[in-house]
């Protein structure tokens, strides 16, 4: 998402820190052990044994959720949402019916600007029993303004991106009846958010020691964060100078020479990059899974209308049914230039920057446990950011606030349940030497801990206490989780997967045999991430590169460390 007046709160760098400490301690929990095994004098045929470790494990899934991808929640939404006491404090109704509805300049709410014919409350709708309610849609653009607003009962409805929502909670808890329900989400920014960069700067560890202009604790904060500690920058390692909005990021990065990039949103992301010594680095049309749009409720306005809460879902999911008619996107652009303000035919170049949740869509992301990039992970990691940044610091679970009953319910209508995910990027097959892995635009070292000659993710060794045996990369699933969102955040990316051995036996083994062991801890780390969390296998393209790459060049002894996997994302126009 983004546009005039979108904020976009500050998030990612938590996550590389979290799971950067849990592959720490694995490391030196388990180094003890792989130090007996690295000592010990093993011959070839020792090697040729042993080089499988597991394969037929790895093949048939060890992971007893992976039967299916798709994994749904255990419990139901009435479960874990809290109670709801007191009497409720938002404005009333009316004898019409009157829903305050929150949103902001941004194409994501074309659908419920097109439900609604417009702003004002002239429309009817109708609620889960056949009633009659409207809508009044209320243009607040500051996030601040717009919580100010819904606390105090002016609002009905609010609007946030997911990454913004740990920021929100922490204002509104205390009250536990101007606690957010989130309902459903609007849509994904499909390109209207980026970093444009000079020419120098060819990836995210180039920004290392350079100055970035954007709009603090805002998604475009949280863009560049999730970039840089994904392309193993430390945010401590560049200079972030802050701007009012993203309109102002742009205008001081094409006035200060000295500044290095900007994030900031379309137009002003292509137009900047139109200028000669600027590029676009990177955009949501590539990390086209990374910031969602959604709408909550006033839990007490929630707990009172129940039927209201499913006649706004079903009536913005009908509108993105209709709005695939390019006549009616017209019409609905038309609608928007009106809404917003705009000089006549600017809202038609703003469509593409959103694209428009269906029903399908929406399940994925609040019902599939299994889904990489759903709300549970969006919102969790967001929280992890914030609280690393000492923004926020209690946690409010994530369903406690996500309520996906409504969603839930539809999949029994024939209507909504035979809708598809028409959000899949396809790729097709590529050889690894067709990837220009030069162009990749960030690069990222996850540490797995692989059991010498081994490419089994889950090998397990006796304990030391002689109970159960023990996997001998007890963080296994969370780092390859985390390749996994990196995966699913870049949806539009090729991700390269590469496998690397340790050189302990340089000048002994069959290198043919060290590469093949390299390629298959590539490819054993591909078939997790497809098996469990329905990742297109064509995204990804896996290499060996055996002992030629050693993590630190200064110490290539390091052995532990050399039995590591590399991530690389690569956008689809350097393909």
């Amino acid at each position: 998402m983004s546009q005039a007046g979108k904020p976009k709160p500050a998030f990612f760098l938590a996550v590389l820190a979290v799971v950067a400490g849990l592959c720490g301690m694995a490391f030196y929990r388990c180094n003890a052990k792989k130090k007996v095994v690295d000592d010990a004098p093993i011959d070839l045929k020792t090697i040729k044994e042993n080089a499988g470790g597991g394969t037929t494990a790895v093949a048939e899934s060890p992971d007893s959720n992976t039967v299916t991808t798709v994994k749904e929640y255990t419990f139901e939404a009435a479960q874990k949402l809290p109670a709801v006491p007191g009497t409720a404090e938002y404005k009333p109704l009316g004898k019409t019916r009157v829903v305050k509805f929150a949103f902001n300049v941004w194409a994501g709410w074309a659908p419920i600007i097109w439900a609604n014919g417009g702003k004002g409350p002239k429309k009817i709708w109708k609620d889960a029993k056949g009633q009659d309610f409207q809508v009044e849609l209320v243009q607040l653009d500051n996030p601040v303004d717009m919580g100010n607003a819904f606390a105090s009962g002016d609002l009905h409805v609010g609007w946030a991106t997911v990454d913004m929502l740990p920021l929100i909670v922490q204002r509104l808890k205390n009250d536990p009846r101007t606690m957010p329900r989130v309902f459903q989400q609007v849509d994904w920014s499909n390109g209207g958010d980026g970093i444009v960069v000079r020419d120098e700067i060819k990836s995210v560890a180039d920004l290392r020691g350079k100055t970035v202009v954007l709009a603090q604790n805002s998604p475009s904060h949280f863009f560049l964060l999730n970039m840089l500690i994904n392309g193993g920058v430390q945010p401590s390692e560049v200079k972030i100078k802050p701007t009012q909005d993203a309109f102002q990021a742009a205008a001081a990065f094409n006035a200060e020479k000295s500044v290095a990039a900007a994030v900031s949103w379309a137009p002003d992301i292509y137009n900047l990059s139109k200028i000669p010594g600027n590029r676009l680095l990177v955009s949501t049309a590539t990390a086209n899974k990374l910031i969602a749009d959604v709408w909550f409720a006033r839990a007490d306005f929630a707990r009172d209308n129940p039927e209201i809460i499913e006649g706004l879902v079903r009536g913005i999911l009908d509108a993105t049914t209709e709005l695939k008619d390019e006549a009616k996107q017209r019409e609905v652009a038309k609608l928007m230039d009106e809404v917003y303000s705009l000089p006549p035919g600017s809202a038609q170049g703003m469509l593409a920057d959103a694209h428009w949740c269906n029903y399908a869509e929406n399940r994925e992301f609040f019902l599939n446990a299994n889904n990489p990039t759903n709300f549970e992970r969006t919102y969790n990691t967001a929280f992890l950011l914030y609280k690393a940044v000492r923004v926020v610091e209690e946690k409010v679970p994530f369903d406690q606030i996500m309520d996906f009953s409504v969603i839930k319910k539809l999949g029994k209508d024939e209507k909504y349940a035979s809708q598809k995910n028409e959000y899949e990027f396809r790729f097709a097959p590529t050889a690894t030497e067709a990837i220009n892995v030069e162009s990749a635009i960030l690069t990222k070292t996850v540490v797995i801990s692989f059991f010498p000659n081994s490419y089994d993710l889950y090998k397990k060794v006796p304990s030391a206490s002689g109970g159960d045996d023990l996997f001998y990369d007890p963080n296994v699933e969370t780092t390859i989780e985390e390749i996994a969102k990196l995966a699913g955040q870049f949806g539009a990316a090729r991700i390269q997967i590469s496998g690397h051995t340790d050189a302990s036996m340089k000048g002994v083994a069959d290198e043919g045999l060290v590469r093949d062991l390299s390629q298959n801890r590539a490819n054993s780390v591909k078939e997790a991430l497809v098996n469990k969390f329905k990742l297109q296998p064509n995204q990804f393209v896996s290499t060996g590169l055996g002992w030629s790459k050693p993590a630190d060049p200064g110490d290539p002894d390091n052995h532990v460390k050399n039995r590591r996997v590399e991530v690389k994302v690569i956008p689809a126009e350097a393909q």
